[in-house]
């Protein structure tokens, strides 16, 4: 084993001068890549700067699923990650029946299901369920200052089946 696959849901960029949807910090990002987490972390610090510079002619696009691998390092017989800096964590109960209004995520949060079926559906119709044992990053998010876009922006949380939803929730520093 030297890697971990972890499903992430993120937001696509468009050019303001474009009118076609433009992933293109996105893809720059991590586009099934292998990195290190170190690696990642410098993408990542990578993209936000070039977002920084390109203030105002970037807005956020539909929200879209993307697999991360993490490389893994054998400790004796441990296959364990790079640290990966968390600032905190919740725990999280949903009654069956529960779905949320469309929203985003906006701070990078790892969820991991304990119990229950949990339905993540994007605007395109595309949607994927996660069950216990089932984890994923959700970071989807808008640029600084952008509005909500009931039409266009976040993904929506809905509660499958009739078993109460167990879940933790870790806000990451980045992925």
């Amino acid at each position: 084993m030297n890697k971990i696959i972890v499903p992430v849901l993120t937001a696509s960029l468009i050019h303001q001068g474009d009118q076609q949807s433009s992933a293109a910090l996105n893809e720059t990002k991590v586009s099934n890549t292998e990195l290190s987490t170190k690696e990642i972390n410098t993408v990542e610090l990578q993209v936000t700067e070039q977002a920084s510079s390109v203030k105002g002619r970037y807005k956020t696009g539909s929200s879209f699923f993307n697999d991360m691998a993490y490389s893994v390092e054998d400790y004796n017989g441990l296959f364990i990650t790079d640290r990966i800096e968390a600032h905190n964590f919740r725990h999280r109960i949903s009654q069956p029946g529960y779905i949320s209004s469309w929203h985003v995520a906006g701070d990078p949060t790892l969820i991991i299901i304990r119990s229950g079926t949990l339905r993540i559906t994007l605007r395109s119709g595309e949607y994927r369920d996660f069950s216990a044992g089932d984890l994923f990053v959700a970071e989807d998010r808008l640029q600084i200052n952008e509005a909500f876009d009931d039409l266009v922006h976040g993904h929506r949380a809905e509660l499958i089946g009739d078993q109460t939803l167990m879940a933790v929730h870790i806000k990451l520093a980045s992925i």
